[in-house]
């Protein structure tokens, strides 16, 4: 009697246990929670946003946890066709937040699913405005409100799911591989045609300043010499007049300094060769001081 009694009060003891532990539930600072019984949430307590330990019947209702954070949909990158005929390859992605955890539960069940429907959702959203937009406007005049448009867009077909989009973001717009190696060609060639220009211009430039250097070189050259043309010309004067004065008060000094200044200039060490004769009138100084030849005075006649 006292074994069944010992196991019956285990069992009941168990089935405590086992009754609290299916009765009790967690949720989270960054969960909420759905109350189902058999499938349909329970009324007044059907949603749980309170973090904390709570209750449920157990067997009988089940408990779904969903995240009440922001969560992210990168959406796979894809080529989109703008107004202007311009392909581009854009890279984008969504944050959004479960507004309605019933909904979401009864359209997608899961965060996967969501993403994978969201991710169709926002290329198809932006297909749609870009293909409205030109590639200036796309990358870089009014990207900002084109991405609020593809936002509008993407809340008004993600309603039904039970998440609003709170941010769509345009991560990259460029043109594809092919294009853009034409394109980087084509301002290749079009900043190696500039750079060309450039240096013709500034060749013809130096050309024109090196002329004009020149130019002003050979003026100033040629004014130079003209003044010192005319300077040693008024000095040569000057030194011909002193010499005349000179000459005209004692021509035989005169006669003198020049016969010396020739035999200075004509009589160099080495350098000099002479065929005169000693009697010629260059060497008349060298006979008598006063240049004149000497006289030899008449013989008397022996008497006869």
């Amino acid at each position: 009697m006292k074994s069944a009694a010992v196991f019956v009060s285990l069992a009941a003891v168990v089935a405590f246990l086992i009754v609290a532990t299916a009765s009790i539930f967690t949720v989270s600072q960054t969960e909420q929670a759905l109350v189902l019984r058999f499938g349909d949430p329970v009324a007044g307590r059907g949603l749980i946003t309170e973090p904390g330990l709570h209750f449920k019947l157990p067997f009988i209702e089940n408990v779904v946890y969903l995240d009440n954070r922001i969560l992210d949909v990168e959406a796979p990158k894809q080529e989109v066709l703008a107004s202007d005929n311009n392909r581009l390859d854009v890279d984008s992605f969504l944050r959004y937040r479960i507004v309605d955890p019933l909904k979401f539960y009864q359209t997608v069940g899961t965060k996967e699913r969501a993403n994978s429907q969201l991710g169709f959702i926002l290329n198809s959203a932006v297909r749609r405005v870009l293909g409205e937009a030109n590639m200036t406007d796309i990358v870089r005049d009014n990207r900002a409100n084109l991405m609020l448009k593809i936002r509008e867009q993407v809340n008004q077909e993600a309603g039904r799911l039970g998440v609003a989009a709170t941010d769509v973001r345009i991560r990259r717009a460029d043109l594809p591989k092919q294009i853009s190696e034409k394109v980087f060609g084509r301002m290749q060639s079009e900043r190696a045609r500039e750079a060309a220009e450039y240096r013709a211009q500034g060749s013809e430039q130096a050309q024109t300043i090196t002329a004009k250097a020149d130019r002003d070189v050979v003026v100033l050259r040629g004014e130079a010499q003209r003044k010192a043309d005319q300077i040693r010309g008024e000095g040569d004067a000057e030194r011909n007049r002193i010499f005349a004065e000179a000459y005209g008060k004692d021509p035989d000094f005169f006669a003198f300094y020049r016969s010396m200044q020739a035999y200075e200039t004509g009589l160099k060490p080495s350098e000099t060769r002479m065929v005169i004769s000693p009697k010629s009138d260059f060497f008349r100084f060298f006979g008598a001081p006063s240049g004149q030849a000497a006289t030899t005075p008449p013989q008397a006649s022996a008497p006869r």
